[in-house]
């Protein structure tokens, strides 16, 4: 599949984005650095992370996602040959929360410390923030675009009245504006993406990276009874789809996947790819396995036929 370009940026890469959060957490550093030498052998670019990874595993303060980052660079690891997408303004605990200057000023040093690098390719707002108005927080994201310390800005978990008004605000005082949208989409989870909010991503030319693209693994077919979500680090997230409905969505995406020759996992990332707006569905991985099964569903092609079943199934 060819590169695609987030939004109006000049980010192009491979359309799939790792996500980090795993980094630290499921992953070892040690299997972590084995998963960035693979994907980035195998062409792709852009990794995603945030400040806040993975502060809810106890003992851990957050960072631990971005220091693993910043160790592979150290280790040896080509800076340009990776795209570097991190976040703030989630609750840090003591490291504070919020898109307010101070705050975004303060969290941008401390995740390039942790990086071990001078810019981030991406940097997004992890959260909109109601109680700091757009002009503060893109005023500072602007700041740090001219400083040379980040290259884009995108939001991330925002509504679509929030992100029209966003846009509006950097048009209006000539700043400047958010090319990626990060929202939570999936074939199992339609509704907080589809309609209003990715019309405006279409119509704005707005780079769409979703995250959760495998429902917390749900869709990878792995859950299929209760018995299979025990002990498992995603059981929350993947149990919630673990129903009726669930379970008629897989056995479709079972019937596709054998007509494709592919595994459920690259089906459903492979839908997601053929949606209006998206530029590359965030997926992690712990395992080299997992890993290349991931990275092989770019180069799988759905039909209209195809796409019209999981529609329906999903609907």
């Amino acid at each position: 599949m060819a590169m695609r370009r987030l939004g109006t940026s000049d980010l192009v890469f491979e359309p799939i984005v790792f996500g980090g959060n795993v980094f630290g957490w499921t992953a070892d550093e040690a299997t972590s650095f084995a998963l960035i030498d693979r994907f980035v052998e195998r062409g792709f670019a852009m990794i995603d992370t945030a400040d806040v990874y993975s502060i809810w595993v106890p003992g851990h303060r957050g960072g631990e996602s971005e220091t693993i980052i910043g160790k592979w660079l150290e280790r040896g690891g080509a800076r340009n040959r990776i795209l570097i997408a991190t976040k703030c303004g989630m609750d840090m605990g003591k490291g504070g929360k919020g898109l307010s200057r101070k705050h975004i000023l303060a969290s941008v040093d401390a995740s390039l410390k942790r990086l071990r690098t001078d810019y981030i390719d991406l940097y997004q707002a992890h959260a909109d923030d109601a109680s700091v108005p757009l002009e503060e927080t893109l005023e500072a994201f602007a700041s740090l675009i001219a400083a040379g310390k980040v290259r884009a800005i995108g939001a991330s978990n925002y509504t679509a009245p929030r992100l029209a008004e966003a846009l509006a605000v950097s048009k209006a005082q000539g700043l400047a504006r958010y090319v990626s949208l990060q929202p939570h989409y999936n074939l199992a989870n339609r509704t907080q993406f589809e309609g209003a909010l990715q019309d405006l991503c279409v119509a704005e030319g707005i780079g769409v990276i979703p995250y959760y693209s495998l429902a917390g693994g749900f869709l990878s077919g792995k859950y299929r009874k209760s018995e299979d979500l025990v002990g498992r680090a995603r059981a929350r997230t993947a149990g919630q789809y673990l129903n009726e409905r669930g379970l008629n969505l897989l056995a479709e995406i079972d019937r596709v996947a054998a007509a494709h020759k592919a595994t459920p996992a690259q089906i459903a990332l492979a839908w997601l790819l053929a949606q209006p707006g998206i530029t590359a569905p965030i997926v992690s991985a712990t395992s080299l396995d997992q890993l290349d099964e991931i990275l092989a569903s770019t180069k799988i092609a759905l039909g209209a036929e195809a796409l019209t079943r999981l529609d329906k199934a999903s609907a």
